[in-house]
């Protein structure tokens, strides 16, 4: 079996089993490494060699870890969500909705943050979901849809790079011009599939209530309304601070630093309590970051296997002079590759100059080969284990213990935007090359 399929197949079978990730993540790149023809210290040299890219990701979250911990003691994300109890059940679960999945496309391009907001936001706002009986499934598949499928279709901030730096101009070094090929044209069924697979989410597979525990985690929410106006003041100066100073430096280490520095010397926390919720908040992030620096780390594997040219080549053999199969497998390969690098971004620069030569081959058009890659690279994203558009969800979500990672976040994305993405991907490969 080919490396990049083995180990994709054994890391979901891993975390599907309640292995831990990160150790699911560690044997299947072990597993990789092995199965392509290096031998074991080989793969482990790939493996750390690869993990350091992920440190400076890791350390993000935990920067932003403690800054949600003392934006907790402010009272903005309370004070919203008293603004949610305030309405009906029904409304209040639309409108949340509707904040969370506004707030997801705008942290692509508006204020280009990306899964930042979440940990700043999300652990607020459990006690409100828990009073509700909110599913919290849906509310992970409302954020992975923003986070997704913004950058595929609107060239703005995160969408403009992906668009015009990582997907055309990938494809142009890989033997195509792409001038003046519009990428709604191109990406507006997938994105289309996407809409449908969250509006069965939040209407069919998770419209139901769901219990949870209201815990210790929830009470700063039933205080809400003792807080005073001073905090306020704070939390808004450290949010707006935080963001600029992001932006301006282009790090998101130094952008939640400057915001928990807001918030230490203003007096709202505590000078003595200041570690103690540093420390904590740290620790809430503290397993994203463990599984982002092994994600790394195996994506560093799967790609030194040289596996995933073995895979193209293996589907082209396989086609023969079929368009329509050679589209679809494609797209099963691009889901394989991103599942296992857990990046869109990462995973186009490598499929592109792949699979541009075998849609030619094939007889498809430019805005075919635009969809279909931009298509292929996106999928996965969804519904990785390792993928930041899934941790981000569930290290807000997560807060309080009651939202597992791979059964709560994973598999609702893998199941409502992969499966719609596979099917009007081929759609979209299929009607632009009529």
């Amino acid at each position: 079996m080919n490396a990049v399929i083995l180990a994709v197949l054994l890391m979901l079978g891993l975390s599907i089993s309640r292995v831990p990730v990160v150790a699911a993540i560690v044997v299947s790149a072990i597993a990789a490494g092995l199965s392509s023809g290096m031998d074991l210290q080989a793969t482990i040299n790939s493996f750390e060699a690869g993990i350091g890219s992920g440190a400076s990701t890791a350390l993000s979250y935990a920067m932003l870890g403690a800054f949600a911990a003392a934006m907790a003691q402010s009272g903005i994300p309370q004070f919203l969500a008293t603004k949610f109890l305030g309405a009906s059940a029904g409304a209040g679960k639309w409108m949340l909705f509707f904040a969370l999945g506004i707030a997801a496309v705008m942290s692509q391009n508006v204020i280009p943050i990306h899964i930042a907001f979440i940990p700043l936001v999300v652990p607020a706002l459990l006690g409100m979901m828990t009073k509700l009986h909110i599913d919290r499934r849906a509310v992970a598949c409302v954020m992975s849809f923003g986070l997704v499928t913004t950058y595929m279709i609107l060239p703005v901030g995160f969408g403009g790079i992906y668009i015009n730096e990582i997907l055309l101009a990938n494809i142009e070094l890989a033997g195509l011009m792409v001038d003046g090929v519009n990428i709604f044209e191109a990406m507006w069924l997938p994105a289309l599939g996407m809409c449908l697979g969250l509006l069965f989410a939040l209407l069919v597979s998770y419209r139901d209530p769901r219990s949870y525990q209201f815990s210790n985690e929830h009470h700063t929410t039933q205080a809400a309304d003792t807080i005073s106006l001073k905090p306020l003041l704070v939390g808004a100066l450290a949010v707006i601070l935080a963001f600029t100073v992001q932006l301006y430096t282009s790090s998101m280490i130094i952008g939640a630093l400057s915001g928990f520095a807001i918030f230490s010397l203003s007096g709202v926390l505590n000078w003595r309590a200041v570690d103690d919720t540093f420390i904590q908040g740290m620790r809430l992030m503290a397993n994203i970051g463990f599984i982002m620096i092994a994600a790394a780390g195996f994506a560093n594997v799967i790609q030194d296997t040289g596996e995933v040219t073995t895979l193209v080549d293996a589907t082209a053999n396989f086609v023969g002079g079929s368009a329509a199969l050679g589209a679809l497998l494609m797209l099963v390969v691009g889901l394989f590759v991103t599942m296992g690098i857990g990046s869109s971004f990462s995973t186009v620069p490598i499929i592109a100059t792949l699979f541009v030569p075998l849609s030619l081959e094939l007889g498809l058009s430019p805005l075919a080969i635009v969809a279909l890659v931009g298509t292929a690279g996106a999928l996965g994203d969804a519904g990785s284990p390792a993928s930041d558009t899934t941790l981000g969800p569930t290290a807000g979500l997560n807060v309080d213990g009651q939202h597992d990672h791979i059964r709560d976040t994973v598999i609702p994305t893998f199941l409502h935007y992969n499966i719609p993405l596979l099917v009007f991907g081929w759609l979209a490969a299929m009607v632009l090359s009529a």
